[in-house]
């Protein structure tokens, strides 16, 4: 079984050296667990700094997808990979040394389509934190599941038609879902991988003001706009790095 590691990148010279190396060290460690191969795509998605650069220094191959868009950057990246089973990072997210070996073990399984990750995010703030704690109930209530490290093998991508590009926030959620569904109607299975969980960049949580955070993470609002792009310029034209 072969893992191809997909990483959708927007200016993100100074987080991916760290979530590169992570992935490299996970990857030593599942081929000293099994005989699994695994490989790196990191989708540059117009950047204006050396990511590209980076990516290629670390082992990387890079892909240049110039619409903005992370949904489009994942199926790019998807569209040239030639692994069994896709595994998507974000940037800015570091991976345990044993999550790569823990997913071939749960792609091991023939009727598990793919599944995701959870997520470990550790902001400065107390109230921030609460508040987290608070949405990661409410993803747990509803059966939603954090892009920061989904994974599925790559004919199930192609049968549930990938991320939904249309979507600016929230196309991680509807391609989990996608998975649910299809592992529901054909009799096979997802898997949510508790422990160990990925750790993420709290850098949103840390720079923005709580009444942008309580806003942009609003159900409501997110609903209302997630496809309308110009509302998400905080993950896009002016993100933080």
């Amino acid at each position: 079984m072969k893992l191809t590691i997909i990483i959708p990148a927007f200016n993100e010279e100074a987080y991916l050296p760290s979530t590169l190396d992570s992935i490299k060290t996970a990857a030593a460690h599942l081929r000293s667990d099994s005989d699994a191969e695994s490989d790196i795509i990191v989708v540059d998605n117009n950047s204006e700094d050396e990511t590209a650069a980076v990516a290629r220094s670390k082992g990387a191959t890079v892909i240049h997808e110039p619409v903005q868009g992370i949904a489009r950057a994942r199926n790019a990246g998807a569209g040239h990979a030639d692994g069994d089973v896709l595994v998507f990072v974000d940037a800015d997210v570091i991976l345990p040394s044993t999550l790569l070996a823990e997913i071939h073990t749960a792609m091991s399984d023939p009727a598990c389509v793919g599944g995701a990750v959870d997520v470990e995010c550790r902001p400065k703030r107390r109230f921030i934190r609460a508040y987290l704690g608070a949405w990661r109930l409410l993803s747990r209530l509803t059966g939603m599941a954090q892009g920061a490290t989904q994974f599925c093998r790559k004919s199930v991508f192609d049968e549930v038609g990938g991320y939904d590009e249309q979507t600016w926030i929230g196309e991680d959620a509807d391609f989990f879902w996608a998975l649910k569904k299809l592992a529901s109607r054909t009799g096979r299975s997802t898997r949510f991988i508790e422990s160990p969980r990925v750790q993420a960049s709290s850098r949103r949580f840390d720079k923005w003001p709580i009444w942008k955070i309580l806003l942009w993470t609003n159900p409501l609002f997110i609903a209302l706009f997630r496809r309308r792009k110009a509302f998400w310029s905080g993950w896009y034209s002016r993100a933080v790095r």
